[in-house]
Formats: C-alpha cells, sequence, structure tokens
C-alpha cells in the first residue's frame, strides 16, 4: 500500500519515490504526496520526474492495490523500480485545501446534519438535512465573520473503536468518514469543529479568505 504523505502534511509539495508497480497508465509509488478523489474532493493533478522522462498525472485514485497515479490515456510512464520525483500542482491543490476547509467551517455556522457535497476548484457546495430554510445574506455575514477569527485547524488520530464510541462526532449522514488501519484521523477548528475527515486542510481558517454565499436550494 501507498504511504499517504499529504495526511500528516497537507503543504507537501513534492516527495522522492520509487514506483512500485505499472498497469495501463496507472503508477503506484512507495509513497506520495498526491491526495487521491474522495470525500467530494477531487485528487491530485501534477508531475513525475525520472531519469527517463517526465509524466503528466491527470487525476489520482485510491485503488484496494494502493493510490493509483492516473496518467494521460494511452501514455507511457515510468518503468517498475524507478526512482521518481512527485510534484502536485499546488496552485491547484491549495484552492482546493480552502474549499474542504470552507466547508468545514460552513457546516458549523449551519448547525444541521451533512447529507452530501462536492469540493471543486474555487467553488464548493454542501448539503443539509435543514428542517426550515436558511437565510442567505445571514449565512454570508456569518461564514466570513468566523473565517476572519483565524482559528487554527489542527489533526488527531483514534481508534475505530472510539469513533464508534463516539458517533456524535460524526456529521455527514450519508457515509461514514475515512478509516486507516486502526485508526480515524480528527481534524479540529479550534473552538469551532471537531469531526473525521481525510482530505485535505489549512493551517488556519483565515487562510480560505473572503468567500460568496452563492445560492441556496431547497431540494425538497
Amino acid at each position: 500500500m501507498t504511504e499517504e504523505l499529504f495526511r500528516e502534511d497537507s503543504y507537501l509539495a513534492t516527495c522522492e519515490a520509487k514506483v512500485e508497480a505499472v498497469d495501463g497508465n496507472w503508477v503506484f509509488l512507495d509513497r506520495t504526496v498526491f491526495y487521491p478523489t474522495g470525500g467530494g474532493q477531487p485528487g491530485d493533478t501534477g508531475i513525475l520526474r525520472s531519469t527517463t522522462g517526465e509524466y503528466r498525472v491527470v487525476d489520482t485514485s485510491k485503488t484496494n492495490h494502493g493510490i493509483a497515479h492516473v496518467l494521460e490515456e494511452g501514455a507511457a510512464g515510468p518503468g517498475t523500480g524507478e526512482h521518481v520525483t512527485a510534484t502536485i500542482n499546488w496552485d491547484r491543490r491549495y484552492r482546493l485545501m480552502q474549499m474542504h476547509t470552507c466547508m468545514h467551517v460552513l457546516s458549523y455556522v449551519v448547525p444541521f446534519g451533512v447529507t452530501g457535497g462536492s469540493i471543486r476548484d474555487g467553488s464548493a457546495r454542501l448539503d443539509f438535512d435543514a428542517p426550515e430554510p436558511v437565510d442567505k445574506e445571514v449565512i454570508d455575514r456569518e461564514l466570513n465573520e468566523v473565517i476572519r477569527t483565524g482559528a487554527k485547524v489542527s489533526k488527531q488520530w483514534i481508534t475505530n473503536e472510539e469513533l464508534d464510541a463516539r458517533q456524535e462526532l460524526v456529521k455527514t449522514l450519508s457515509v461514514q468518514p475515512p478509516r486507516g488501519p486502526g485508526r480515524v484521523r480528527l481534524i479540529e477548528i479550534e473552538g469551532l469543529d471537531l469531526q473525521p475527515c481525510g482530505g485535505t486542510h489549512l493551517n488556519a481558517i483565515d487562510e480560505i479568505g473572503p468567500v460568496r454565499v452563492k445560492k441556496i436550494e431547497k431540494k425538497g
């Protein structure tokens, strides 16, 4: 399985790695900074460089055999056993981190269960099980006010058994949080939010910057 360096440091943009296997246009490394699609967040893009060439990664996916660095369709990849420098598209990743962290803050401002959502480059959406409509202008104002506090973001790990005993931590009603080998990562926004999450996040919420609530829709 792939060592997931992004779990410990979301700001790590590059690493040295060895190619463990190649399957068509899928490249598997022993370790990586590339985040795979999951939790509503898109997979990272970037470059793998070796002494034999430069290989463009257009997506990253989690598989039963580890993390697949997906090259362009039909593209040749590095050879098994080769050493590569793996570098993500940092500007895109950082914008995704801003949006992902913003969704954590939004789930604090709108205090209802989360039934779904998605994160994109520069925008994001959350679905709430809200018994009554919420006011767009009020949410917009409160969301930006909380972001400006600059609350720190940190992580901690608990066992799967501890999470089972503390189901109040789980805000997502439709899917269970990602579980690692015997443990689960919690993301804490100081004084605001604590929930299991496998995505990439900022170190402080004022890095999100000003945001705008574009639309609120009632889906029944």
